[in-house]
């Protein structure tokens, strides 16, 4: 069987194949300590958990459910960007909950993008940005991002291109994998580039709630729905990747377009995960402090490692990984996590599976106990 040609424009997701290595290693007896990939080790609240337990016996628990999400839900992150962001949206309308923000990725280039329409990407970014552009017939084209300018994007420098051809822009705030955070006005400038040159500006913010004093949404600022959408998830903020809850945010004619596409691929969430997605977003500030300190502890000791292995590293930078500039005269990213794979057991993310801007930084992850940290550390 001969495979469609769009499959020849991607690869295999990086941590899809390296981890079946790591796995390789462990099968054979290795004490690997994994701390490459950002899933999340600890539980949702019991509040979460308890709500899904004592629900799957309501009325209608199992049948299809809407293409919409329910209407609580719906209300629920309507509820939870008011009180957190001071944004507005209509629950009704300008809101579509999502099977994870991933699936958003796929559902708005699908929707947004022709065959030869070019996309603003990331470098370094989340690499599925531009696998999915590959696959829908776009054409990705990167902006630089790096640490002298604070991993934010050169808009007066990318404003002298041709952009004519640029239907899509994808930027994450907090940045991923960086870490780095936008201030208000630069969200307002990305706003206004946007508005400047008719291109459709995407916000991936699915850590704006860890390790963060400040957390913000693109949509907060005046005139942005008019050209902006949101994406967010409860993956990193509420424990519950595996639950796969996401939301995209923006005008009602961009939700309802996203909406068409979804409504062709697939049918609404599992009653019970919609509820329990429900349950976290009501979750009180104890919820997130008790995040935070647990964040904290492992964000200390991964600095310790840090230093152990002559990196630097950003202290105020947000979000559950800590990105690390390697030493100079190091070996490339690749392999030096290859050698202290294979060296010290230990499993870290190189900087290239983000962009060519990533070559000379490693990532480590915070989803990994205190005890596997400081093992870890003695190893070195």
């Amino acid at each position: 069987m001969i495979t469609a040609d769009r499959l020849h424009s991607v690869q295999e997701y990086y941590f899809s194949k390296k981890l079946r290595e790591v796995r390789g290693l462990m099968d054979q007896g290795r004490p690997i300590i994994n701390m490459g990939i950002g899933s999340p080790d600890l539980a949702p609240s019991p509040k979460v958990m308890e709500t899904l337990r004592d629900c799957i016996a309501d009325a209608g628990a199992h049948q299809y459910q809407s293409y919409q999400g329910l209407p609580e839900l719906r209300k629920a992150i309507a509820d939870f960007y008011q009180q957190k962001f001071g944004v507005t949206v209509d629950p009704s309308t300008e809101i579509l909950p999502l099977m994870g923000s991933k699936e958003g990725i796929m559902h708005i280039s699908m929707a947004f993008l022709n065959v030869g329409d070019e996309v603003l990407l990331p470098n370094p970014g989340y690499p599925t940005y531009a696998s999915v552009t590959n696959l829908v017939g776009g054409v990705p084209v990167t902006y630089d991002l790096n640490l002298e300018n604070g991993w934010f994007p050169n808009l007066e420098e990318l404003s002298q291109k041709d952009l004519s051809k640029v239907k899509l822009m994808w930027v994450s705030y907090p940045h991923m994998p960086t870490g780095a955070t936008a201030t208000m006005e630069q969200l307002k400038s990305l706003v206004d580039f946007a508005k400047a040159n008719d291109i459709l500006l995407v916000n991936d913010n699915p850590y704006s709630f860890v390790l963060s004093n400040n957390p913000m949404s693109i949509l907060s600022i005046d005139g942005a729905k008019e050209c902006t959408l949101e994406l967010n998830s409860l993956s990193k903020t509420f424990n519950m990747a595996g639950w796969r809850v996401g939301m995209v945010l923006g005008s009602a004619e961009h939700i309802n377009a996203v909406l068409k596409v979804k409504s062709n691929m697939d049918s609404g969430m599992f009653y019970g995960i919609q509820k329990g997605a429900v349950a976290a977003l009501q979750s009180g500030p104890e919820w997130f402090e008790e995040l935070d300190t647990v964040y904290t502890k492992r964000r200390e000791l991964m600095f310790e490692l840090a230093d152990k292995l002559h990196c630097e590293y950003d202290q105020n930078a947000v979000g559950m990984f800590v990105w690390c500039k390697l030493p100079e005269r190091s070996l490339s990213s690749e392999a030096f996590i290859d050698q202290v794979l294979y060296e010290k057991d230990i499993f870290i993310a190189p900087g290239t599976i983000f962009g060519s801007n990533g070559e000379g930084y490693i990532r480590f992850s915070l989803c990994v106990k205190e005890e596997k940290i400081k093992e870890a550390i003695e190893r070195f």
